[in-house]
């Protein structure tokens, strides 16, 4: 069974945001995998591997939202537009995410333990709810067809 049907799925066009957006998923996931290591280890190359991490996250982050705006614009992309809540969810992450950059900026022990982990973690979370409201959406699409 196909998610979308064959007219559906010339009418999405494979939206260009598409390529951008799992970049900063991952690298903030990773980020977290980086900010625990440095936690349990006190080794300072997961303190600069997690600045790195959110660093190109961020990178992707920032290419992704005009092509997001450049996705709203066509009109062949509706059936695949993420819903506004996981947009806004989405632009907070980021938001988290330059914050957590921010805070790695330090040096040593302080620049990931307690508040860059926190954040990390909130980024995280805050990630694997803006996925699952875009899931959502598509899993009803899927089951309207």
């Amino acid at each position: 069974m196909a998610i979308l049907s064959s007219s559906d799925r010339d009418a999405a066009a494979y939206p260009i945001q598409s390529l951008f957006v799992p970049f900063p998923f991952v690298c903030f996931t990773l980020a977290l995998v980086t900010d625990i290591a440095f936690w349990q280890s006190g080794n300072l190359m997961w303190q600069n591997f997690s600045a790195w991490l959110l660093f190109a996250g961020l990178v992707f982050g920032a290419l992704a939202v005009p092509a997001g705006l450049m996705d709203l614009m066509r009109p062949r992309t509706r059936p695949l537009r993420p819903p506004v809540l996981s947009s806004l969810l989405y632009l907070i992450v980021l938001a988290l995410a330059f914050a957590n950059s921010l805070i790695h900026a330090g040096d040593g022990w302080t620049a990931v333990v307690p508040y860059g982990l926190m954040l990390s973690a909130a980024t995280f979370l805050l990630c694997l709810m803006a996925a699952a409201v875009s899931a959502r959406k598509y899993a009803r699409l899927a089951w309207r067809i």
